[in-house]
């Protein structure tokens, strides 16, 4: 049997990495950190994401919209002023639901997550 082989039946199903570091450090390894393999948490704010993005005009390319506002070539008028206001709303909600999403940012409570989180 090749050193792995002997590492692995040892380990007797336990994760290699962490059998190994069982092993070198004994009582003194620290736990380690691990992501969830279902990160979403909340699936009903994920697809008001998903919903938001597939009925807004954010598909549009940010660049382009910078160059025209520098250049003078986009008009501005009440109606896109409007448009830019709700591209902004409709980010800042997309960002929210994210957070909720991921379980970062509890719906309702009160607290915020980031630096202009507001529920």
């Amino acid at each position: 049997m090749d050193e792995r082989g002997i590492l692995e039946h040892d380990a007797a199903g336990q994760a290699l990495g962490a059998y190994i570091r069982e092993r070198l450090f004994g009582n003194d390894v620290t736990p380690r950190t691990t992501r969830s393999k279902f990160p979403v948490k909340d699936h009903a704010a994920l697809g008001r994401v998903l919903g938001t993005l597939g009925t807004s005009r954010l598909s549009a390319n940010p660049n382009q919209l910078a160059k025209a506002v520098n250049t003078g070539s986009l008009p501005v008028t009440p109606e896109t002023e409007e448009d830019l206001r709700q591209a902004c709303k409709d980010v800042q909600a997309m960002r929210r639901d994210l957070l909720i999403a991921l379980g970062l940012h509890q719906a309702g409570s009160g607290s915020k997550t980031g630096p202009d989180l507001k529920p």
